[in-house]
């Protein structure tokens, strides 16, 4: 039995956004269809605590709206995000990037996915402070290997590994996520142990300068001292 949703019954492009997208859990799903698409099982793995049959009713609401659709072209058919609902993915990730500083310390109760770090360095890219060198940094975070190209004068987020990665980052997700969040440097992160980093010392500068870890002048001591 569906039940009845509550609405703001406001005139407002912020509020019919809400009466979509606002209920609990609800850009939580968008967030890993955003990663491309994903069968029922894989979204319940990845949301601990959703429930599945409120996931069933979060997706049932989203595909009514057009912000959802059944995946095609695979054996067993997910979601996917429609080009609708793939508008929502600047927003996203700008409210994720303003969620990071809002982070405390992780708890033993927090759930982290190592593929949620990717959607962090997408959200954590500064394209103002790319530079002029056309490289790739990778990361491998808990088996799950993503990369940052830059080229062109431009950085892009990829899926998987790369060819002769300028800069490569070992880690798990937890550590990952906290360094974003700004509770953990990564020079303490490579001084206890927790990130392993690859590459010369200005590489490693720049990325932590694209991804707003640090101010260039502060990487420059800590590169110099720590890696």
């Amino acid at each position: 039995m569906s039940r009845t949703r509550r609405k703001y019954n406001q005139y407002c492009g912020l509020a019919s956004a809400l009466d979509i997208i606002g209920e609990r859990w609800t850009l939580l799903i968008v967030r890993e269809l955003l990663l491309g698409p994903a069968r029922y099982r894989d979204l319940l793995e990845s949301l601990p605590g959703i429930g599945t049959n409120l996931l069933a009713e979060r997706l049932k609401f989203l595909t009514e709206n057009g912000v959802v659709r059944r995946a095609e072209g695979a054996n067993e058919r997910g979601y996917e995000l429609t080009a609708h609902g793939e508008l929502l993915r600047e927003p996203v990730l700008q409210i994720a990037h303003w969620g990071l500083s809002h982070l405390g310390a992780p708890e033993p109760q927090h759930e982290v996915r190592p593929h949620w770090g990717f959607l962090a360095v997408q959200s954590m890219l500064d394209q103002s402070r790319v530079g002029e060198f056309d490289e790739c940094y990778e990361f491998r975070v808990d088996g799950s290997d993503f990369h940052i190209r830059v080229e062109g004068g431009r950085a892009t987020t990829h899926e998987g590994r790369c060819e002769s990665p300028a800069m490569l980052a070992v880690t798990d997700a937890r550590t990952f996520v906290e360094i974003g969040s700004g509770n953990l440097s990564p020079i303490m992160a490579v001084v206890s142990g927790r990130l392993s980093l690859e590459g010369d010392q200005q590489c490693v500068q720049r990325v932590m300068e694209l991804l707003g870890l640090v101010d260039g002048e502060v990487a420059r001591g800590q590169v110099r001292e720590s890696v």
